[in-house]
């Protein structure tokens, strides 16, 4: 994980496939911080469980934020709601997000993961094979 947390350093960008709006938006959430409700999408690997899913197709769904001291935790799902993820991240200053992603559905799988906190309305995300990424 550490090896993976040094040679990926996000940077904010307009042409990031993250930067364009594609959630539908919540209002609801206080401005100023990112704990609350996101949408969440993730891609880069294919999820068995779903027919005919890819890579390179964007799995979409819902997600929550909470943080908790110097951590992060970012609980999301897709297919429906039927499989669950968890992002477990610690703060690397202001905007850097540093942790894991773990399959709920199936604990075994874990893998690195880091974050961008471009804004509290954009988190851009990156683990190993691809992205998971939250926006309001």
């Amino acid at each position: 994980m550490t090896q993976f947390a040094r040679n990926t350093v996000p940077e904010e960008s307009a042409a990031d496939e993250n930067a364009k709006p594609w959630s539908a938006g919540n209002t609801s959430d206080p401005r100023g911080t990112i704990e609350g409700e996101w949408s969440s999408r993730w891609k880069g690997a294919a999820d068995p469980t779903i027919p005919g899913d890819a890579p390179d197709k964007w799995k979409p769904g819902q997600g929550e934020a909470r943080i908790v001291g110097d951590r992060v935790y970012l609980l999301f799902d897709w297919d429906s709601g039927k499989r669950r993820g968890l992002i477990e991240a610690r703060r690397e200053g202001p905007r850097r997000l540093v942790g894991k992603y773990i399959n709920l559905n199936n604990p075994e799988i874990t893998v690195p993961w880091v974050g961008l906190m471009v804004s509290d309305q954009r988190i851009d995300g990156y683990f190993t094979q691809g992205r998971v990424d939250f926006r309001r």
